[in-house]
Formats: C-alpha cells, structure tokens, sequence
C-alpha cells in the first residue's frame, strides 16, 4: 500500500447542509473513505457545534470529533443569490445529506422529488428525530430525548425509580450517522445498477430502537424488562464491576456454566462454589447477586487490581480495565495497532484516531478539521465565479 491508493470512494461528492453529531458524523466517515465532503454552514455563526465548547486548542470536541476531511462554504440559504451556487453544487454532486429542521428542507425546495427531477442520479439522505410522517413527524428531537423515547434509560442507570442515567455519548446521534452512512453506501451500490438516484429517510429513533433489541424480546409479551443494574449486566451474573483491595476496580464477565466453574476454582480459590445450589445456575446467580457479590468482594479485597486480573487471565475469564479518559488516550493496544494519526485543526494539530475497520489496501483519509468559511472561495472559484463575483458575495453575507 502507498499514500496514493484509491479509496473507496475517491471521486464521490457529498454537499450536506448539517449541524450538531448525527449528519456530521455520518458524512465524516464518508470523507474518511475518500468522497468530497462541502458542508454548508451560515455566514458568521457555522455549525451551532462550533460553539459547544472550547476544550481542543479553543475549539469544540464534538466539532473536532466529526468534521475532519471536509470543505466549509458559508451560503445564506434564506438569500436569492445563494440558490443557483447550491443549485450548481447539486449538479455536480453525488449525495446530499441534510438534517435541518423538520420540513425545512422541503420548504427550501430541497425535498427528494423536486431534486429528482432536477438531478435524477443525485442520492438524498433526510437524517431526522422521528422520520417521515406519523404524529412526531414535527417534534424537535436531541440525542436525550431519543435515549428516553428509545427506552434507552429505563435499562440504564442504578436500580433506584430516579437512578436512570443517559449513555455518555451521542449513542442516538452516533446510530442515525451510521445508518445514515451505510445506507448511503447502498444507495451508491444501487445507483451503479440502475443509474437512478433513491432517497434515504433515517430517523434516530428507529435507529436506537434498533439497537434496544435484546431487551425489548427480553420484555416481548409484557413480561417484565430488565432491571437496571448500573454497569453490571441486568440478567447476567457476575458480569459487571468490582473493587480490589487496592482501591482499584477490575470488569469481568462470565458467559457460561464450564466459565464459572473455573471462575470458583481459579479466581475465587474456592471450587466448592461451582455446584452450591444458590449459584449453579446463571438465573439463580442473577437472582442471589447480593450474596454472590459480598463472597466475590471478600476475595478480591485481599488482592490487587492487578493481581485479580492476573487470576482472571490464567482462568481464560474476560476482564477489562475500568479505563477514564486517560486510560484511554494511552491505551496499549492501540498504540500497538497504530491507531493514531495527526490532524490540522484550526487550532493547531491533534491526534485522531483511525476510523474502525482497517483495510490493508489503503490508508483512510484523515485531512484537517476546517475553519469556518475556510474554502468558500476557493469551491466557488471552481463553479465558475471570479473574484469580484465572490467579493460581492461576501460583502452582501451570503457567504
């Protein structure tokens, strides 16, 4: 492999008029895999991201995390003038990804059918909270308040009535951008056979709903859901956190009855364990945890983090460490992997990490974060407009 191996998808362009994480992550990992990504901002203000914090070199996380590799141009969308540069922009591109405000698209004349006679092989992805039509069609929709819809907190959190805690990441964002992106994907397989453009609806809502599968089937019928249970898994048991005698805390998990018969005599050094009648059985542990939990803790608190999971090793049980943030920037093995490369920002250069997925047949793309506006001359250069034309623009603030 050199530096100049074609990407997958080197010659596609993606103009996407997107804010916050779910559009931005989605065409992120599109520029990753080589296309040309032109996000649309507002003269002066930009992605609303921009201004959630100023934690890398002055500039937002969540910006920094999903816009690396791609093109600003500021364009007024409300001003005439800004019609026929968009216009031009969707003659030449591939996709459009958008997750403006409910209907707003439509409004804007940028709804799938008035495009798909105008640009018959252009792909249209709408990323929205609910979708397409239905009684919350309209309703605004943050990444919070889809974890609640999704029933995504009443399984996570304590197992007190006010314990319910919210994921630490975008998780209903993160599940529409990569529905988004894969669905994409497919709508460029699809476009090499018939030649004709598709329009792609995500919501974020199906999109976690989606991943809340195994509890919802665990609830099927009206039985009774999961508990929360913290970061111990609800039905599944010892599989969560424990303290050692360090003060440290090791995660392990058990999946089977031979894992916890080696768990009792390896780990737990007491192999009579394995076959007490309160214990022998994965429902039966789950349901006597309290019990369970106190001899496991009596164990480990003679022992180190380390040294419990040195046992866990030799046992063949999983074990993690409970890493924070620093744990993980200087995590081992992804510094063994090669994992991190360095990317421009405005700020000044960060590490990043590779997207998941390695494909030893090309190095994904990984070009700096851009400023605000940063290549709104030079894109409108390439349409055609001189320099005095792009003057006028700017000083009229459509661009």
């Amino acid at each position: 492999m050199t530096a100049q191996s074609p990407r997958p998808l080197d010659g596609i362009t993606v103009v996407s008029l997107e804010h916050a994480i779910a559009a931005p992550f989605c065409t992120r990992q599109l520029a990753d895999q080589g296309a040309r990504v032109i996000k649309v901002e507002r003269p002066g203000v930009g992605d609303f991201a921009r201004g959630y914090d100023e934690r890398v070199h002055g500039l937002s996380s969540h910006f920094v995390w999903t816009n690396r590799s791609k093109e600003s141009l500021t364009l007024n969308l409300k001003h005439e003038a800004a019609k026929p540069i968009l216009d031009d922009l969707l003659a030449e591109a591939d996709v459009l990804v958008q997750n403006l405000a409910p209907g707003a698209a439509t409004r804007m004349g940028l709804g799938f059918d008035a495009l798909h006679a105008r640009f018959p092989k252009l792909i249209v992805c709408d990323i929205s909270g609910y979708g397409e039509g239905g009684p919350y069609e309209t309703k605004k929709a943050y990444d919070l308040l889809i974890q609640s819809e999704a029933g995504f907190l009443s399984v996570t959190g304590g197992p007190g009535q006010d314990e319910m805690a919210k994921a630490g990441c975008s998780v209903a964002d993160i599940a529409a951008g990569m529905y988004a992106y894969s669905n994409i994907l497919s709508a460029l397989l699809l476009r090499g056979r018939t030649g004709e453009g598709s329009h792609i609806d995500v919501s974020m809502l199906e999109s976690l709903v989606e991943w809340m599968g195994y509890p919802m089937y665990y609830a099927f019928d009206g039985a009774t859901p999961p508990p929360r249970a913290g970061a111990s898994h609800s039905t599944i048991y010892p599989y969560g956190p424990f303290p050692t005698g360090d003060g440290g805390t090791v995660m392990l998990g058990l999946q089977n009855e031979r894992e916890w018969q080696l768990f009792c005599d390896k780990v737990l050094e007491q192999p009579a364990l394995a076959t007490d009648e309160r214990f022998d059985a994965n429902f039966k542990r789950s349901e006597n945890r309290a019990s369970l939990r106190a001899l496991i803790d009596k164990v480990f608190a003679e022992l180190t983090a380390e040294q419990v999971i040195a046992r866990l090793d030799r046992a063949q049980i999983a074990n993690a460490h409970v890493n924070d943030m620093a744990g993980v920037w200087n995590h081992p093995q992804l510094a063994a992997r090669d994992r991190w490369r360095d990317v421009m920002t405005p700020g000044g250069q960060v590490p990043a990490t590779l997207p998941p997925g390695r494909n030893l047949a090309y190095e994904p793309r990984m070009d700096a974060v851009p400023a605000l506006g940063e290549h709104s001359g030079a894109i409108l250069a390439q349409l055609g407009y001189a320099a005095e034309d792009v003057n006028t623009l700017r000083q009229a603030g459509t661009i």
